[in-house]
């Protein structure tokens, strides 16, 4: 999965982002596996899912904001 676009994020409905996070927090769970027994081959992909689930939850927060 390439880097998310922030425009991507922000079509998203509140629950399609809420899907996104928890696929990219299991992806980081098995990347962190793959790392710790050596499989792990890209491995700049853990930091991209980290960053991804940040991003996603930052424009989840900004529209929260924009609601009060």
């Amino acid at each position: 999965m390439a880097q998310m676009k922030i425009e991507d994020i922000r079509a998203m409905s509140p629950d399609q982002q809420d899907d996104a996070v928890l696929n990219l927090k299991k992806e980081r769970f098995n990347l962190r596996f793959q790392r710790a027994t050596g499989q792990l081959e890209n491995t700049s992909r853990l930091r991209e899912a980290r960053r991804d689930i940040a991003r996603i939850k930052t424009v989840a927060a900004q529209k929260r904001a924009k609601e009060k």
